[in-house]
C-alpha cells in the first residue's frame, strides 16, 4: 500500500474535493484521483461518495480516515524526531494565518527562520476566517483576538492592543468623541468577520458595547486603515496595522475613557496532538521577533503599560 495514496485520500477528506486536495498537494487533479482509485482497489472498499457537488466519505472511508490520519501523523512525527535527534528541524509544517498580520509582520519574521531551517516544508495558508485546525489538517493556526476557552491549545506570541482611530479631517468635521456615549453617534468602519458588535470596551462600570452607525464594512484591516485615513469614519484597529499612520499623524488615537477588550496574537494547535519541535521553534521565533512589548507599539502615543 503506497503512502502517497493514503496521503491523497486524507487530503481529499480534509478538503472536501479532489480539486482542492490537488491544489494543497500541488499535484494534478488526475494524479490525485488515480491515487484514490488505486487505494480503494488495494483495500477492496469504496472510501468516497463521488457527486457533482461535494465529496463525502463512506462508512468505510470514515473508519479508515481516522486510523490512516493517525498513522501518517505518526510516521511524520517519527521522521521529524530522527531529524531533531540530529539537531535538524525538518519535514512538513502546515499553518493557517491572517492575511494582513502575515503581510506586515509574520512574513518578515518567518523568512529568516526558513533560511536557517531549509529542510522545513512550510505550507502557509492565509485566511481570516475561523478554521477547524483538527478537521482541516493544520499543525497550527495563528490568529489575533481575545484568548477564550477553546478545544485548541494556544501559545501567546504577543499582546495586541487595539485603538480607535480617525483622520484629523473627520474629527474636525464631526467632532472628537470624549466618552462612550459620544462615540455612539459616529460613523464606524467595521471588520466584517467580527461584525457590528465588535466595539466592546472595559469601563469602570463593566463591559460596554457600542453600536456606531455603519460607514463601511470590509474584511481587510489595511482597507479599514485607508478608509479611516480618507476620513470615512472611526475604526478600531490593532496597533500592528495602525502604528505607522499614528506615528506619521495620518491617523489620530481617540481616547474615550475605556479600553477595548484585551487581545493577543497567538498560535493554537489541536489539543491532544503533540506539537512538533518545528512548531515550537517557529512560535519562539515569532515571539522573539515581535518583542515584549511588541515593536509596533513604539511611538504610537499610547502608554503600553495600560
Amino acid at each position: 500500500m503506497k503512502l502517497d495514496g493514503i496521503a491523497a485520500f486524507i487530503a481529499i477528506a480534509e478538503a472536501g474535493s479532489i480539486s482542492e486536495a490537488a491544489r494543497r498537494l500541488r499535484l494534478s487533479k488526475s494524479v490525485v484521483s488515480d491515487r484514490l482509485a488505486q487505494l480503494e482497489h488495494r483495500l477492496g472498499a469504496r472510501l468516497v461518495h463521488r457527486s457533482t457537488r461535494r465529496l463525502s466519505l463512506t462508512e468505510d472511508g470514515a473508519a479508515f480516515l481516522e486510523m490512516a490520519s493517525q498513522s501518517l501523523r505518526g510516521l511524520d512525527a517519527a521522521v521529524a524526531t530522527l531529524a531533531e535527534r540530529r539537531g535538524t528541524l525538518a519535514g512538513p509544517l502546515r499553518l493557517s494565518a491572517p492575511v494582513t498580520l502575515t503581510a506586515l509582520h509574520i512574513g518578515p519574521a518567518l523568512y529568516p527562520f526558513l533560511r536557517r531551517h531549509p529542510q522545513i516544508e512550510l505550507s502557509l495558508e492565509l485566511d481570516d476566517r475561523v478554521v477547524d485546525a483538527q478537521a482541516e489538517g493544520f499543525d497550527g493556526v495563528i490568529r489575533h483576538g481575545p484568548m477564550r476557552d477553546s478545544p485548541l491549545t494556544a501559545w501567546r506570541l504577543a499582546r495586541s492592543r487595539r485603538v480607535l482611530v480617525a483622520s484629523a479631517d473627520y474629527l474636525e468635521r464631526h467632532g472628537t468623541p470624549r466618552d462612550l456615549a459620544e462615540l455612539d453617534g459616529h460613523r464606524g468602519i467595521f471588520y466584517t468577520h467580527r461584525g457590528l458588535a465588535d466595539w466592546q470596551f472595559v469601563a469602570a462600570s463593566g463591559r460596554v458595547q457600542v453600536r456606531a452607525k455603519v460607514g463601511l464594512q470590509v474584511n481587510n484591516g489595511m482597507v479599514m486603515r485607508d478608509a479611516a485615513a480618507a476620513g470615512l469614519g472611526i475604526a478600531m484597529l490593532p496597533l500592528f496595522i495602525a502604528g505607522p499612520d499614528i506615528r506619521a499623524g495620518t491617523l489620530r488615537v481617540i481616547e474615550v475613557g475605556a479600553e477595548p477588550e484585551e487581545e493577543f496574537i497567538y498560535v493554537a494547535h489541536p489539543e491532544g496532538r503533540n506539537p512538533t519541535a518545528k512548531l515550537r521553534a517557529l512560535a519562539e521565533c515569532l515571539r522573539d521577533a515581535f518583542g515584549d512589548p511588541p515593536y509596533w507599539e513604539a511611538g504610537c502615543l499610547v502608554d503600553p503599560a495600560n
